[in-house]
């Protein structure tokens, strides 16, 4: 018999958050990682705020919430407050019960400065590796550096001269049309009026120069977890340098240091044994002098080792790119840019934290 099409509502309905989420859910574990390393920040959160005056939106219910917006490639602030009105599975993450009214996407605007002052993101991201590191996921001794293109909030039209002598052309409304080809433009002569943090920079030769920055990780070789993340600007220098001060953040101690073939040069791999550190970057024999590295550190295994697992740094961007919204940024300014870039690794990080065997639950995890 044909059923009807007709909807009922009860008067009263006994239901929790809790039992709108299937038990396997990913979100379940991800979400017991993220409270655990939150309630670490919890000296941090009680600075950032005052003693008196209205009560805020709490700062953990707005991480959540910005992680949700990575894991879910949502694109805007706008449009996660609307999906947090309808889908119970983003209250529950969050931590808001049913009948909770949802803030204005305002509220991220206002305390994006304020996560900025303070280094949360930085500090969140501290805390989700020492995480990881009671669960012994972590290598002390071999890691991997690279670097990624992020496109910026900015294009062409936007690169113009610094003393001003080029203006717009007149009455050509929003998207006018500009020609030039055959003018020369550089970094040090031109800067893009909307963002002026941005660089106009391209990775090589045979493609089209982008107004971008650069991210810049360091992972780890045993379990492929970032360790290191910063964003900087574009420019020919910027990975090697990023890489250098990267390194020097880590702990002190002998330790391998994987590559590609853009850091073979002889100021990175010197730079690199005056930390202690064993540069295994891959060998650019096509480059003017040859290899900055001999077969001193070329023949032993643990170098081709670490050649066959550089390459996993990839996912992480590919992750960052496909899934979050690193491929281009909508934020504007190298501060906003690199919160932008490392909430992106650290969602990342969680994700792949959350598919390990044996990380959730755990000992170390549950206690901490």
């Amino acid at each position: 018999m044909r059923g009807e099409d007709a909807m009922q509502e009860t008067l009263f309905t006994v239901a929790k958050l809790e039992d709108f989420v299937p038990e396997d859910h990913p979100l379940r574990a991800i979400r017991l990682m993220v409270n655990s390393a939150l309630a670490g920040l919890n000296g941090l959160f009680n600075e950032m705020y005052a003693e008196s005056g209205r009560a805020s939106v709490a700062p953990e219910k707005l991480m959540r919430a910005l992680l949700l917006q990575v894991f879910y490639s949502i694109r805007s602030e706008r449009q996660l407050m609307e999906q947090i009105r309808y889908n119970m599975l983003f209250r529950w993450f969050i931590g808001l019960a049913m009948e909770d009214r949802v803030w204005d996407h305002s509220v991220f605007s206002k305390n994006r400065d304020r996560l900025l002052e303070h280094a949360a993101v930085d500090k969140f991201f501290t805390e989700v590796m020492q995480l990881a590191e009671r669960q012994g996921l972590l290598s002390k001794e071999h890691f991997t550096v690279d670097g990624t293109l992020v496109k910026a909030w900015a294009s062409h039209k936007s690169f113009r001269p610094k003393d001003g002598q080029d203006p717009p052309p007149p009455d050509a409304g929003r998207n006018a049309d500009t020609d030039w080809k055959g003018r020369p433009r550089s970094n040090d002569t031109h800067a893009s009026t909307t963002d002026p943090d941005a660089r106009l920079y391209r990775k090589s030769k045979r493609v089209e120069a982008l107004m971008c920055y650069q991210g810049h990780t360091i992972m780890e070789n045993r379990s492929g977890l970032v360790v290191a993340a910063v964003a900087t600007h574009a420019d020919g220098f910027g990975e090697r340098q990023a890489a250098v001060a990267m390194l020097d953040a880590l702990p002190p101690g002998k330790k391998t240091l994987a590559a590609d073939k853009g850091y073979d040069t002889a100021g990175f791999v010197q730079a690199c044994r005056e930390r202690g550190v064993i540069p295994h970057v891959a060998q650019n024999l096509e480059r003017l002098g040859g290899s900055a590295i001999d077969r001193r550190t070329t023949r032993h295994a643990s170098y081709q080792v670490s050649q066959r697992i550089r390459k996993s740094v990839e996912e992480h961007f590919g992750w960052a790119k496909t899934i979050g919204r690193i491929r281009q940024t909508v934020y504007r300014g190298l501060r906003r840019v690199d919160l932008h870039f490392k909430l992106n690794i650290l969602a990342s990080n969680i994700v792949r934290m959350a598919r390990m065997p044996g990380v959730v639950p755990g000992s170390a995890l549950q206690g901490a």
